[in-house]
């Protein structure tokens, strides 16, 4: 497979970008649509720059919020996948209400969750960590199950203990499933967060974010400001996924094969 030069990796998505926005156009003169049901892309550029404060300020909130949450599920991810990958028995006991959790859609759970933890940023940073917190689990607990198992004959012949072996041969091994699921997770956290803020935040304590500023932009039907909303949950997401991308090149980039084969 041909290796794609850095010069087409920045070059292929502008060109894809301005296709869209050429199209965004096109659909709009056709059509004949107000800006308030399909505004055009300099329309919503021209709302987020006047709702920049706003806009900066809710986007700092959700970003707390967000990064709370995922940095509680990329802890407690970890230490549960571990335990699940160190034991069958606690692995067939507990993956499957694990399963449950996950498959309970959050907004059923949001009311319990508001009523335990309380509105504003407890609530939503418990939300974040509820969609958050599975991806991170099933893909360590996996990356543990998937050492090889001839390195694994190999410390055992050598008479490593189990922690030994967790320690130096299935934490590494499952390192790059680990970041997997927190690339995942990481476009998650701003979506959570967002839609904690929408459910449970309040402006009053601080804790507004974009989530109530989707709310307010839509009860008074500002469409372009809504949707510079989501212009600037975008980029935040993009700054998430892009802090784990470098944490994923920092931890693999001199031992794992994904940094060294001609395909990438």
């Amino acid at each position: 497979m041909k290796k794609i030069t850095p010069f087409l990796t920045w070059l292929l998505p502008l060109l894809s970008g301005l296709c869209f926005v050429a199209l965004w156009y096109g659909v709009r003169s056709a059509s004949g649509l107000k800006s308030w049901i399909l505004p055009t892309p300099l329309e919503i550029i021209e709302a987020a720059w006047r709702e920049r404060e706003r806009l900066c300020d809710a986007a700092g909130h959700t970003a707390l919020g967000a990064l709370g949450g995922f940095l509680l599920a990329a802890f407690v991810g970890f230490f549960t996948s571990m335990l699940l990958g160190v034991s069958g028995v606690l692995r067939a006991s507990l993956y499957p209400w694990l399963l449950v959790l996950q498959m309970t859609p959050v907004i059923v759970l949001t009311p319990i969750i508001m009523l335990w933890a309380g509105p504003g940023m407890p609530g939503i940073i418990a939300i974040t960590w509820l969609i958050s917190y599975f991806p991170i689990v099933a893909n360590m607990t996996q990356g543990l199950l998937s050492t090889d198992m001839n390195h694994v004959a190999l410390f055992r012949m050598c008479n490593a203990s189990r922690l030994q072996e967790m320690r130096l041969l299935r934490v590494p091994s499952a390192m790059p499933y680990y970041l997997t699921g927190l690339r995942i997770a990481a476009t998650l956290a701003p979506i959570g967060a967002i839609f904690g803020e929408y459910m449970v935040g309040n402006s009053s304590g601080g804790t507004g974010g974009l989530g109530f500023l989707v709310y307010s932009y839509n009860t008074q039907i500002k469409i372009p400001a809504l949707f510079a909303t989501a212009l600037t949950s975008c980029l935040l997401g993009f700054v998430f996924v892009a802090a784990v991308a470098w944490l994923n090149w920092a931890v693999l980039h001199r031992w794992h094969d994904s940094f060294e084969r001609s395909d990438h």
